[in-house]
């Protein structure tokens, strides 16, 4: 039985330091965040770290307050902290976990009246 390359620490490490994307610890309260998966879009407002307001997909219809984890490949590895293109978002959210489908566009917006 092959494993998959990514399910393999050096794989994942591999995967997670070669992409592109985001340390969302290193952003500012308010900044915006529109993140675009294989299956969804998501607009992420910063507020204080680690809690974030996410709205998208089929989980997050409204604004929600949220824990954004970091990102993963699906499985038990977890870059914490970090969007990364490719890897899956990993969100806390209203007593679950919520694995999103992989990254494929990482874009900051603009602050609009709605996120005051």
């Amino acid at each position: 039985m092959l494993v998959p390359r990514t399910a393999t620490i050096d794989g994942f490490i591999a995967a997670s330091t070669t992409t592109d994307g985001v340390s969302v610890r290193d952003l500012e309260p308010l900044t915006i965040l529109h993140v675009r998966t294989c299956n969804s879009s998501y607009r992420i407002l910063i507020a204080q770290q680690p809690a974030v307001f996410v709205q998208g997909g089929r989980f997050f219809p409204e604004a929600t307050d949220a824990r954004l984890e970091g990102s993963s490949v699906g499985g038990s590895f977890l870059k914490v902290g970090w969007i990364g293109v490719g890897l899956c978002m990993e969100i806390w959210a209203q007593g679950q976990r919520i694995v999103t489908s992989p990254v494929q566009s990482i874009a900051r917006g603009q602050p609009d009246a709605r996120s005051h």
